[in-house]
């Protein structure tokens, strides 16, 4: 099976395209030997490039996570979607329009950059989904322990809680990320973004993502705590969002009906081939 490894500040990809009905099948079984960093590939998760299902989209994406479980959408991952597209030679197009699970996402690729309408943000508790059936989520108390956090909902797809701290440990990422990942108040399991304001302007965040644990980055997760900031007022409408692996720029003019947009680069880090 051939294989391209791609990167979006340091959240890593394997991404693949023209399989076989049964190599498809065979993905989500096999994604966690290919994302092993030991004994497989290594990645964050495991990309497919299909054909789209509808007619306004190019491509549909097909994301798996580094358990084996299969997510919505990936801000990071789309980025890198966009690319393998263009350098592979599937499409010259430089606009995309990509069919995911959590909708029909644009990309725009603007030399190294590359552009994404990450979609409107949903902040209705019962649609994100938590265990609040209605109203929005915004710094709600939630007990982990002996530990209370204040927790502001967002989904962009896929569910995020953000958490906003003045310091952040590999305690607080590792270990509550861990459990508020799989607290009761989301059903679903959510991602955990834990964040710093530096500014208007610039947040400093970390995250630990549902089925995968702490990545380097997280395209969704930044735009889920861009989205919360401008709601709870903690910052302006555009902000440098300041992850492990680089930056991202978000902004979001904050009318529920307002598309979230996310720029930042991709890259791809080599191509191979692997039996299974």
């Amino acid at each position: 099976m051939q294989f391209v490894k791609m990167e979006g500040i340091g959240n890593d990809f394997i991404l693949m395209h023209g399989l076989t009905e049964d190599e498809f099948r065979a993905i989500p079984e096999e994604t966690r030997f290919l994302c092993d960093r030991r004994k497989g590939i290594g990645a964050d998760g495991v990309i497919t490039v299909l054909p789209p299902v509808t007619a306004q989209a190019d491509y549909r994406m097909r994301i798996f996570n580094a358990d084996g479980s299969e997510a919505e959408m990936c801000g990071n991952g789309i980025r890198c979607f966009a690319l393998y597209v263009n350098e592979l030679g599937l499409s010259d197009k430089q606009r995309l329009a990509i069919e995911t699970k959590a909708g029909l996402i644009v990309t725009e690729r603007h030399g190294d950059m590359i552009t994404v309408d990450m979609g409107r943000p949903i902040l209705d508790g019962g649609k994100i989904p938590t265990a609040k059936s209605s109203g929005q989520v915004v710094m709600e108390p939630i007990t982990v322990g002996e530990n209370e956090f204040k927790v502001t909902a967002v989904s962009m797809g896929n569910p995020h809680a953000v958490i906003y701290t003045r310091q952040m440990s590999d305690d607080m990422v590792l270990g509550i990320g861990a459990k508020l990942e799989s607290h009761p108040f989301f059903p679903q399991k959510t991602n955990v973004e834990f964040v710093r304001v530096l500014s208007a302007h610039e947040i400093e965040m970390r995250v630990f993502e549902r089925g995968v644990g702490e990545t380097m980055a997280c395209g969704t997760g930044a735009c889920a705590a861009t989205v919360a900031g401008v709601v709870t007022g903690k910052h302006n409408n555009e902000v440098t969002v300041h992850l492990r692996g680089g930056d991202l720029s978000i902004a979001w003019r904050g009318n529920i009906n307002d598309s979230v947009f996310m720029t930042g680069p991709a890259n791809i880090v080599y191509r191979g081939k692997i039996e299974l």
